[in-house]
Parts: C-alpha cells; structure tokens; sequence
C-alpha cells in the first residue's frame, strides 16, 4: 500500500466543531486538558497515576470472567495481568456492537489505539500500554446495527428483540452466514460458538485483533458497575451530572457550536431482560418510561447497592463510567464522539475523575487495483475525488476543453455597458434606474444559459470520460458517503488477509489528516 495523507478541511467531510479542535482553537481549549500529542501524555500519565490498586484487581478479575474459556493470545494474556500493574495503562475506543464488524472505521478506531499505545511505549518504556476496545453491549441501538454493506449489497440481522443489543440471542443472525459470500470462517465461529451477541463480537475482535495484545472490555458487568454505584445515586438525587454538562453545553453553543448530547436530570437507564428503559425522576418517584415500572427513592437506593448491573448509563454517564473502572490515558474518537466529550470535562471534574486526552481515530479511504487504474486515466488528484460530482465533471471538462467555456469576461462587459446604461438613464429620470437594472438582470440570466449550454454541449463530448469518473467517485464514495462510513472491511480482507496487518504498519496515530491507500 501506498500512503498519501490530505488535510481534513480538504475533504470538505468534517464539521467546524471538530476541525477547531483539531486545529487547537484557543477559544476550545478550556473545554479539554492535553491536547492528544506524544509528549503530554507525561502529564497524563502523572493525573492518571492515581488509579486505585484494589479498581485494578476488580478490572483484572472482571475481564478475566468476560473472557472466560475463549482462546486467546499470548500478548492478550500478558496485557491482562498486566493491567493489576500499577505502571500499565490503557489508551481506549468504544463502539457499537455492528454486525459483521459494520462500517470500515470500527477496523481504524482499533488500529488507532493499537498503534498509540506502541508510539507511546517507545516512548515511556519505564510504563506498559494497553489496547482496549470497549464493546458499547448496553447500548439498544438495534436499528443502526442491524446492517452492513458488502461488495455493493446490504446484508441485514431481522430480530423481535429488544433491550440490551449485546444480551440479544443468535439464532436469527446465524441465517445470515449462509448468505454472506466468500471467507468468513471467523464470523461463522464467533456466532455459532456464542450464545450472545456480546460473547460474538468479544470472539471475533479477539480473533482478529488479539495478535497485538488487544482487551475487548464489557461495560455490562456487576462488579464493575459497582464501582459507580455512588455515581449512579448521586445522578439521581443530587444530578450533578446534568448541572455540569448543561452549564459546559451552554458555553459552546454561545461560541456557536453545534453541540452533540442532551443532559438529563437522570442520565441512567434501568437494565434488564427485554428492556433498557430510561429512568425519570416524577416528584418522589422514578419511573421507567414506557413501562409500569416504578420506585420509590428508597426502593432504587436499594436496588443500586444490590443490583447495580441493573442500571445503565446513556450517553452523558457513560465515558465517566468508563474513565472509573480503566487506567486510562486517552480515548480515541470519532469527530461526533470528540465533540460530546468537550461537553464532559466539568462533570469529570466533579467526580474528581482525570479528563482523558481525546485523540481523533484513523480516517482512511483504500482504493482497491482496478478503481486505481480507472482513476489514474481520469487525471483528477486525489483531493478531486471528493468535490460534488457536478463540480467534478465541470471542472474535469472546463480544464480539458480545446474550447474557452467560461463567458467571464462578457459577464463583465456586460455589467459595465449596463452601469453606463443606467447612469445616463438616471440622469433624465431616476425612475429609469430600476429599468436598466431589470433589463441587466434579464440579459445577465441570458447569457448564463448560453454558458450553461456551451457546457452540457462540451459534456456530450466526453461522455465516456466522465462516465470513468462517474465510476470512480461512485466506488470511493458508496452511495455519496465516505467509503470508512458505508463498506464494510470484508471487501478487502477477503482478497487480501494481510490487509489489518497492512493498515496497522501504514496508519499513524498522531497524524491528524485523512488517509488514502492506493496499491
């Protein structure tokens, strides 16, 4: 693979928000410790060190239950042990339970903290590093992941359930490897070996991925969330949470920002089969909405202390429950993740919880041999291929023409006849001024439409040279979207098993631009 790297603001893909950010715009800076460079993860590093010994050994003892009788590698056995360490730390991405891996950027968030955590090993050896996904299994997101798109097809997991989708059964989504084509030996393991969805996707993240050390961590665990137990009663009584993010919210949106999340009084959900029902707080009760379930202040005390695991935080809650549980030193985002998390550091505080350093993920598009072929006779840059395809197909003709397509200079003429025009006319009778300026604009609208047919004139000229083009902006961009946001990796690691491997040497995770790898 061949590796060339573009300006984010270049691929006209990504908001202001998080180009400020990524640009260090003073006004943002407030909203974050460290900014995501090797060198202040010193100071990360001296936050974090805080991190409880006896939290390590619940940790430790927690994933050691998750992973269970699964066969893993060595370097996954040696990063567990040695997260009871206090010099180990880990660097962090989460993300939903997609079928089939999903979307191309789960592969890059993971190859992201992979390849920080060796970056920063060689820089701090005195510590250890580990990789960590965080499987989003409380999430009931069920109709974002219930599809992935192969080799131009959608592929789709057709289930009644509810709740939890990482509790949610198999049998429907094992149809499904009858249907998918070419080598996915992992997959049919992963789904038929486990009986849940989170079990599956723990299996194959590890098979994939467990070559370089990497921790699949579950959120939906008993222990574990008994550690944020006292968070969970605070979010209901005291709503510090809400308070701290909603102040923080209100600074961003009155610098002009589009912000992400929505705090609530209650930002916990109640957790259990079939359901994950968010809890609202009525008077002196609280109340599972659209359901008949209901506790008094004392009932949900209760609950908490003995059954934890029964409630789950949204999307406010849950880095700070993460943040509680993992040493860790950074999460590892997407633009719309980076973004909510600004909204957070004040609640961090308030917990007395170190904000972790927010590094953007890896954003690549892979062009494959024979969109590289077709894309190289078109003569367009790469930066090109991610204009609108109009504006790709006037510029191609406007600058391959023999013809001048471009009345510019008329335009102008035009304009300054009609100035003339208008100035006399005034002279007699100011009234006329608006005449003239009517009979402009008629003649500019004229002439517009002369220019737009020269074009499409020019255009049937090289019809078969934009029809390549069409192609290749069809192929990079599926269905008019980022490819790492619609293909999934299948579509390269099936021809190529050493792709993940490949993208793990090419990738860098301090270099903040967008990815292209060409053969």
């Amino acid at each position: 693979m061949n590796l060339t790297s573009l300006d984010f603001r270049s691929t006209h893909a990504f908001t202001p928000f998080f180009l400020d950010y990524i640009e260090q715009k003073p006004s943002l800076q407030k909203f974050y410790n460290q900014f995501p460079t090797v060198q202040n993860f010193q100071g990360q590093l001296q936050d974090k060190a805080s991190f409880r010994k006896a939290n390590r050994e619940i940790l430790v003892a927690a994933l050691t239950a998750q992973y269970g009788s699964l066969k893993t590698t060595e370097a996954v056995q040696a990063n567990l042990l040695a997260l009871g360490n206090e010099k180990t730390f880990t660097v962090t991405t989460g993300h939903q339970l997609n079928v089939f891996t999903g979307p191309l950027y789960f592969i890059y968030k993971i190859i992201t903290v992979i390849n920080a955590c060796r970056e920063l090993q060689q820089q701090y050896p005195a510590y250890r590093f580990v990789p960590v996904y965080w499987m989003a299994s409380e999430d009931h997101d069920y109709e974002e992941i219930k599809s992935f798109r192969l080799y131009g097809k959608k592929y789709t997991w057709n289930t009644q359930q509810s709740g939890a989708v990482g509790r949610f059964a198999l049998d429907e989504l094992r149809k499904l490897l009858n249907e998918v084509p070419g080598e996915i030996s992992i997959f049919k393991e992963a789904y038929t070996k486990n009986q849940s969805l989170a079990a599956a996707v723990r299996h194959y993240v590890n098979a994939l991925f467990g070559e370089h050390g990497l921790i699949v961590a579950d959120g939906d665990d008993r222990s574990l969330k008994r550690l944020f137990a006292p968070v969970m009663v605070n979010d209901l009584f005291q709503h510090t949470a809400f308070q701290k993010a909603e102040a923080t919210t209100k600074r961003l949106q009155q610098l002009g920002y589009h912000t992400q999340v929505n705090a609530r009084e209650v930002n916990l959900f109640y957790l259990d089969k079939g359901i994950r029902g968010r809890i609202e707080k009525k008077g002196d009760t609280f109340s599972v909405v659209d359901s008949s379930i209901s506790f008094t202040a004392q009932q949900i005390n209760s609950f908490i202390k003995n059954e934890p695991e029964k409630f789950s935080p949204n999307v406010v809650l849950r880095p700070l429950y993460q943040e509680m549980i993992l040493p860790n030193l950074a999460y590892v985002g997407g633009p719309a993740e980076l973004v909510y998390w600004l909204q957070l550091k004040d609640v961090f505080e308030a917990f007395q919880v170190p904000f972790p350093i927010l590094m953007p993920r890896n954003f690549a598009m892979v062009v494959d041999e024979a969109t590289q072929k077709k894309f190289v006779k078109t003569g367009l840059e790469l930066k090109d291929s991610f204009e609108e395809k109009n504006f790709l197909f006037n510029h191609w003709v406007a600058k391959n023409s023999q013809h001048d397509l471009s009345l510019g200079r008329e335009f102008e003429k035009l304009k300054s006849l009609y100035q003339s025009v208008q100035y006399k006319a005034e002279q007699v009778d100011t009234t006329l001024g608006k005449l003239v300026a009517a009979k402009h604009k008629h003649a500019h609208d004229d002439l517009e439409r002369i220019e737009k047919k020269m074009l499409k004139a020019e255009k049937r000229r090289h019809e078969d040279k934009l029809r390549q083009i069409e192609a290749v902006k069809d192929a990079l961009f599926p269905n008019g979207s980022l490819q790492e946001r619609t293909d999934n990796f299948l579509n390269f690691y099936q021809s190529n098993p050493r792709f993940i491997g490949e993208l793990t040497q090419q990738l860098r995770p301090f270099d903040f631009r967008f990815n292209v790898l060409t053969p």
